[in-house]
């Protein structure tokens, strides 16, 4: 974990970046926001600044009463009186995954009926979204900007999730946390999450300035997350993560028997992280993302359709995002190329018109060689794969990374002891 808000590579922040997006006819597929979106797959625009991700713990923050914390969504009105804010992600649970999950989750479907729906950031993948909360900001200010980046000037690709101490956490990823800024004044911060995650580039980018309690499983984690809320007698953030959704939804697939059995195993841990909230308490509990099942006979696969490496030297990203880095002079062949072939399955533009239409926030100019020349945002429900670089990968069921409501939308469920 890092050691405060001034240490080397980070700069001040003082909340979410003011910009809100696209306009309603600007984005991929001429999605407009989420508070109009009428189905899962139609398009979602981020909601930064307003109703995102990266609005819950500046929102935590100013019902704790931290100086000059955003809370656009009122949150510090509705939690008057906390002192104690336990926040959980809960990966892949997202907005539309709610109905499936009711019929095996009683307390899910209870504080969902009060529930606010929110966006993820954009691309809807876990190591966004991860910082994207931790940090307060929009990917294109933080700069974890996919699942697989490439790392500027070189032929190396990052892969977040297994990302150690190659780059520079706290230069790759400059801003200070919101728990770093909780920390600094005065607030007692509290990471638990799975042992293996601790001190990796990951958590140091989302999670710094936390004490970090290790938590096998999700019996631990509960554990934790109240022990954590209990412990002090001043004000106190508890930032908890439950990764078992997601896996399931990805191997098995979204409303799988395996899905559904881990819905239910988090509905007996929510039951009891509700129970146990101490009377100054609240529990607040989010996605990073959501997730949707990609039937076989909808993929594209790079390993096997040649023509879709033509110009194109570095694959990045996922298969609902992907990020392609172009020979030079290539670009407007690979976009003829790619759009042809994937027709109305995907959206393939620029990556200057996706930055230009803010579907990242803000991008400064030492990130914008981590997205791809060309971005290819899958529509429906259809992904690329590369079946012989990533073979595990292209065998999953669920994905998620691209711009639907199913993958984008997210709730924001509170509720108080």
């Amino acid at each position: 974990m890092g050691s405060g808000p001034d240490r080397p590579g980070r700069t001040a922040a003082t909340g979410p970046a003011s910009a809100t997006g696209p306009g309603t006819d600007s984005g991929p597929g001429g999605g407009t926001g989420s508070e109009a979106a009428t189905g899962p797959l139609d398009a979602v625009r981020p909601r930064y600044g307003i109703a995102s991700l990266a609005e819950v713990l500046p929102a935590a923050s100013a019902v704790l009463g931290l100086p000059g914390a955003d809370d656009p969504m009122g949150l510090a009105a509705e939690l008057a009186g906390v002192r104690r804010i336990a926040v959980l992600l809960v990966d892949g649970l997202g907005w539309h995954q709610l109905p499936l999950a009711a019929p095996y989750a009683p307390t899910l479907r209870d504080l969902a009926r009060g529930g606010r729906e929110l966006t993820c950031g954009f691309p809807s993948t876990t190591p966004t979204s991860l910082v994207s909360l931790g940090t307060g900001a929009p990917p294109g200010r933080h700069g974890v900007l996919g699942f697989r980046v490439r790392v500027p000037g070189t032929d190396d690709v990052l892969t977040h999730v297994q990302w150690r101490d190659e780059p520079d956490p706290d230069r790759w990823q400059p801003l200070p946390t919101a728990l770093e800024r909780a920390a600094a004044a005065g607030v007692a911060v509290t990471v638990v999450s799975r042992p293996e995650f601790a001190g990796s580039g990951l958590t140091r980018a989302a999670n710094a300035g936390g004490r970090f309690v290790g938590a096998a499983d999700l019996g631990s984690l509960t554990d934790g997350m109240l022990a954590a809320l209990r412990d002090g007698a001043g004000p106190a953030l508890v930032y908890g993560y439950h990764p078992d959704l997601d896996r399931h939804g990805h191997v098995t697939g979204v409303a799988s028997t395996p899905w559904r059995l881990a819905v239910a195993e988090l509905d007996v841990a929510l039951a009891r992280l509700v129970d146990g909230l101490p009377p100054d308490a609240a529990l607040l509990i989010t996605a990073d993302h959501g997730q949707l099942n990609v039937p076989a006979g909808n993929r594209f696969d790079l390993d096997t359709e040649t023509e879709l490496r033509a110009g194109v030297a570095l694959v990045a990203g996922e298969p609902r995002v992907r990020y392609l880095h172009v020979r030079p002079g290539a670009a407007a062949d690979v976009l003829a190329t790619w759009s042809a072939v994937l027709g109305e399955a995907a959206l393939v533009a620029s990556r200057d018109e996706l930055v230009a239409a803010g579907w990242f926030g803000p991008v400064p100019g030492e990130h914008l060689a981590r997205i791809g020349d060309v971005v290819v945002a899958c529509r429906g429900t259809h992904a690329v794969v590369a079946s012989r670089e990533h073979p595990v990968e292209a065998r999953l069921v669920g994905y998620h990374g691209s711009f639907t409501a199913a993958e984008m939308a997210i709730p924001l469920l509170v509720a108080r002891a």
